[in-house]
């Protein structure tokens, strides 16, 4: 029997629980390094690389590495020599590209019956490839997306922590995130490394991570190659609508309850943040202006 594009290497598939994966996308011809220069010549004519040099830290703020570190070659010759390159590149929303939308919705669709049965709604589904030279860090961050993180060359550690640890990313900094996009309560501290939990990745090895897992990756001591396949669901939605509720609220000088606390509660706030939305929106289209989309893609493994 052929093996699953993607398996849950630790119990069945739980939307909010970090988790081990495998999986049999390693020779697949669009991740090998010659397709991956040429998919970065055609990205990058589109501005949809981001890149730093291996200056950065766990610690570096992630939405300005780019520009802290600066790696000033181009895509493709960064992806060519990227043994030498000393630098950690990301080609973002890798479905824009023809080619590669057909990768990230065989894979999507290969793991949407497990993903629908306990967490309905995928949508806005993207797709990320991280090639990095050895010792490159991705610094510390979260992301809006569920995510599956696969490797597919050479090795690496990344650390995760579980979305709802308020003490690595507190109740303030997560509402900042959804209502800004704003990393600014997202900080590291050395201590986080204790409460991680770690993956030493090696080709066919992967994880899950919910939205909003805190991750930092440090690179092993050859060149790698990682893929992310993203989606939203129903219940990321309306956890970002929560999370901008609570934002308003505090900004009102009141102080609002967690996200997570009051099942109860939160469904009652969501269906009222979700009408006041929807009315916004109609009201907003009568007026032929644009309407905020909370599903952008911002994944950055």
């Amino acid at each position: 029997m052929a093996q699953a594009l993607v398996s849950m290497a630790d119990g069945p598939f739980d939307p909010w629980r970090i988790q081990a994966a495998t999986h049999a996308l390693c020779d697949h011809p669009l991740l090998r390094i010659e397709s991956l220069v040429e998919l970065g010549r055609r990205l990058e004519a589109r501005k949809l690389v981001r890149t730093h040099s291996d200056a950065a830290t766990a610690g570096s703020s992630f939405a300005d590495a780019p520009q802290l570190h600066p790696n000033r070659r181009s895509a493709e010759e960064t992806l060519a020599g990227i043994a030498q390159a000393r630098a950690w590149m990301s080609l973002l929303n890798v479905q824009a590209d023809p080619v590669y939308r057909r990768l990230v919705d065989e894979v999507l669709d290969a793991v949407r019956p497990m993903v629908e049965a306990r967490d309905p709604g995928m949508c806005y589904r993207g797709g990320w490839i991280f090639v990095s030279s050895p010792g490159a860090v991705t610094p510390f961050h979260i992301d809006h997306e569920h995510n599956f993180i696969l490797q597919i060359r050479g090795r690496k550690r990344v650390y995760t922590w579980d979305p709802f640890d308020r003490v690595v990313v507190p109740e303030r900094g997560q509402e900042l995130f959804h209502d800004q996009h704003s990393r600014e309560g997202v900080v590291w501290d050395e201590a986080f490394r204790a409460r991680a939990r770690v993956f030493d990745l090696e080709p066919g090895l992967g994880g899950y991570m919910p939205s909003t897992a805190p991750h930092m990756v440090e690179n092993g001591d050859e060149p790698s190659i990682t893929v992310s396949f993203t989606y939203y669901t129903d219940a990321t939605r309306r956890r970002e609508l929560l999370y901008r509720g609570n934002a308003r609220l505090r900004r009102l000088g009141l102080a609002p309850s967690p996200v997570g606390r009051s099942p109860a509660r939160d469904r009652a706030k969501a269906a009222l943040l979700g009408g006041y939305a929807a009315a916004r929106a109609t009201l907003r289209r009568a007026l032929g202006r644009g309407v905020r989309d909370n599903g952008v893609s911002h994944a950055q493994a």
